[in-house]
């Protein structure tokens, strides 16, 4: 590009050796955005078809080494996924069995199209609380399916899995960033409170009571524990004493592995295996106590689990299942896709990598898709076992098959010995599961610290989830948020700007009296010192009757008027109008003009300027819409009437070709016969072949270098100046200083 415009200003003989060669900015156009953005190369295919399966990036350079880390996290990820599983599955209304088949299908497909090697997908508390609301919801519609409620979960994690994976095949996943941390955390915090409500019943015994409802509203499952408290029997102790030891083996491994650090590892491992040893023990216990009753066990036990993937099967999708649960999708969306998206992304960081939340959506739609054949119900992100992973020295998604080998072998050999879990102990695992997802204070203060709205959001998200239920939670806390986003959008505020004078110095001194020109600058900064100037800087106002006035967001329809309202109110308190009466007759004053009746110039200060020019600041502006650009129209014209002249409107940092051909179309950035009155130009060293090298191939070699080096006996230096922005746009400027001195020249100022 350079090249071929040196050529032209060689050839051209009238011309100055070195001097500035024009440049003019294509306009955007439509096709070229289609062909960029839309229209799919043949290379943009094959990549795209590649992401599908990232797997393929990797598995040929498999190795041993690889290999034992995946064994170890694999397995120690089996081991706590055993428990969880059956608990979750209870936990959602549904037999044991199927958290271990979800649990199977979730670490078996996952890896596939994963590009996170620490997330160990299956079932969550979460998501297995909102089912058991959602099945809850159904199976009064669903009466055939009453004793099935399996078929029910089974066709939701179809539906769930094709949406998923659609908004990641598409490309879509963004909108997974349109809900923020406090909202996220105030739905995990009171799912926490609500599951852990809800299973402290089963953890004392007390949940058969006749007439208490462990499904209700967290409030009244907490109001009720101690009106059925006489009702609590020998599960209690059990419940109590196993959630105890879980916590006692967490802080004593904690407390251990400070005390003594050379032996981290080991103490890492029976914490990891904490859940495992305890529902170990209390098996025994159980098996003890219960041997000779099986019939009619002393505390609650799981009973019969059947061997072997006993529902395995075409997924039953129907009409009449999916009206009964469409009510519950949006919440189970969120909830799939938040979940899982947020525990990818905060491993990644903390293990300096990326992902790709995409082709992660994707990931987790093909489990989901693929789940009910083999029994499962809908999975997604673990939060607890993700860490485990991590911490268990993980190094490529491949553990998630050691974990499934591992679940399967409890699918078909531990079933005689799953008859003797303890449910109360089950509970304790899951309330100590769930402890870790509430927010802790720490993190609360923060919210408020940084954004008091935040905070409050975080707080309505959670008494909802508490007073009302887990999917209303979510509905209010994203409501909320979207609500303040809408509103810092529409109401965004723009400042008017002026000029300070600065330097840098190693110290604060004085400038001395011999500094450098050149050591100075300009710099912008608003007239009121909104931005933390010091109130002591007093901002130089620009020439009467030019304004500057800078938009801090972007410029679209929802806060186009409240941009302009406030600019335009302003530049009427410092200007004056351009006539006296521009109506003439009375009756052609408009009604809302407040007076006085009969205008004079006693009734105008004369001292103030009549408006010249505005300068609007875009660098913090994006893009531009039709409703914000007629409205910057219609502003130009309420101006123009008011100054009785017409004003200059220029424009700095105008970034998107979009913005400019907005602008331009609107009749702003350039005029019929006006021509660039001030370039910013640059520089740029051109090198070209020495004379011995054949004409017609010396065209062919010129090319840019920013700082020239002569090579002998190779190439001559020549220079070029070039502007920085399209010369035939004299209204869009580079920067802040360019704008100040057009409009001086342009107005006849300096």
């Amino acid at each position: 590009m350079v090249a071929e415009l040196f050529k032209r200003n060689r050839g051209n003989h009238d011309a100055e050796p070195h001097g500035p060669v024009e440049y003019i900015e294509p306009v955007a156009s439509t096709s070229e955005w289609l062909k960029e953005h839309v229209v799919p190369t043949r290379s943009g295919t094959v990549s795209y078809l590649k992401s599908l399966f990232p797997f393929l990036t990797w598995i040929y350079r498999y190795n041993w080494v690889w290999f034992v880390g995946d064994l170890i996290a694999g397995v120690t990820v089996g081991i706590v996924v055993i428990p969880q599983g059956m608990a979750y599955a209870k936990l959602a209304s549904l037999p044991p069995e199927f958290g271990l088949y979800s649990s199977f299908v979730g670490v078996a497909i996952y890896w596939l199209s994963a590009t996170s090697h620490v997330i160990s997908a299956g079932p969550v508390a979460v998501f297995s609380s909102l089912l058991s609301v959602i099945l809850e919801h159904a199976l009064p519609q669903l009466p055939e399916y009453q004793d099935t409620p399996w078929i029910i979960a089974g066709c939701l994690s179809v539906v769930l899995g094709c949406i998923v994976m659609a908004i990641g095949l598409f490309r879509i996943g963004f909108i997974v960033d349109f809900i923020p941390l406090p909202a996220i955390a105030a739905f995990m915090t009171g799912s926490a409170l609500s599951i852990a409500m809800g299973q402290i019943p089963t953890l004392m015994g007390n949940n058969k009571a006749e007439g208490y409802d462990t499904r209700a509203a967290t409030y009244l499952v907490f109001g009720n524990f101690f009106k059925y408290i006489k009702h609590c029997d020998l599960n209690a102790a059990i419940g109590l004493t196993a959630l105890f030891m879980l916590y006692m083996v967490r802080w004593g491994c904690g407390y251990a592995s400070r005390r003594w650090p050379q032996h981290e590892k080991m103490f890492f491992f029976i914490n990891t295996l904490r859940s495992g040893f305890v529902i170990l023990l209390y098996t025994l216990i159980s098996f003890l106590v219960n041997r000779n009753h099986r019939d009619d066990p002393k505390f609650s036990i799981l009973k019969s689990i059947p061997r072997g993937f006993q529902h395995m099967g075409v997924p039953v999708v129907n009409s009449r299942i999916l009206s009964a649960v469409a009510a519950k999708l949006p919440s189970a969306i969120i909830v799939l896709v938040i979940e899982h998206i947020s525990i990818a992304k905060s491993f990644a960081r903390l293990s300096n990598y990326t992902i790709d939340p995409n082709q992660e959506l994707i990931a987790i739609g093909l489990t989901n898709i693929f789940g009910p054949f083999f029994g499962g119900y809908p999975a997604t992100g673990s939060f607890s076992r993700t860490a485990i992973k991590a911490k268990a020295g993980v190094r490529t998604p491949l553990a998630g098959v050691v974990t499934a080998i591992i679940v399967v072998i409890a699918i078909y050999a531990l079933p005689p010995v799953f008859y003797y879990i303890s449910n109360a102990a089950l509970a304790a695992v899951i309330i100590h599961a769930v402890g870790d997802l509430i927010s802790s204070p720490k993190s609360i203060k923060m919210f408020w610290k940084v954004s008091p709205c935040e905070f409050v959001i975080f707080w309505i998200g959670v008494l909802v989830s508490v007073f009302a239920s887990i999917d209303n939670g979510i509905y209010a806390s994203v409501a909320a948020s979207a609500a303040l986003l809408l509103f810092r959008i529409a109401k965004a505020h723009g400042r008017f700007v002026g000029v300070v004078k600065v330097y840098n110095t190693p110290s604060l001194r004085p400038v001395d009296a011999n500094e450098s020109e050149s050591d100075t600058r300009n710099v912008f900064v608003p007239l009121d010192r909104s931005n933390g100037v010091n109130p002591a800087v007093q901002p130089r106002e620009p020439h009467a009757g030019v304004f500057i006035y800078r938009l801090n967001e972007g410029y679209l329809y929802p806060n186009a008027v409240h941009f302009t309202d406030h600019m335009v109110r302003e530049i009427k308190v410092k200007t004056r109008p351009g006539v006296i009466n521009p109506y003439g007759s009375l009756g052609e004053r408009p009604w809302n003009d407040p007076g006085p009746r009969h205008k004079s110039e006693s009734d105008i200060d004369p001292t103030l300027p009549v408006l010249r020019a505005i300068i609007l600041d875009f660098t913090g502006v994006s893009n531009v819409d039709v409703t914000s650009l007629q409205n910057l129209i219609d502003v130009r014209k309420q101006l123009d009437r008011y100054a009785d002249t017409s004003v200059a409107w220029h424009f700095v940092g105008v970034k998107s070709p979009w913005a400019r051909r907005g602008l331009l179309a609107s009749g702003f950035g350039s005029e019929n016969g006006v021509v660039k009155s001030l370039f910013t130009v640059t520089n740029v060293g051109v090198s070209q072949e020495k004379d011995d090298v054949k004409p017609e191939s010396r065209d062919e070699e010129f090319s840019v270098d920013t700082q020239p080096e002569d090579k002998p006996g190779m190439t001559s230096m020549d220079t070029m100046v070039l502007p920085l922005l399209s010369i035939d746009c004299p209204y869009f400027h580079i920067d802040m200083d360019e704008a100040v001195r057009s409009v001086e020249l342009e107005l006849g100022l300096k």
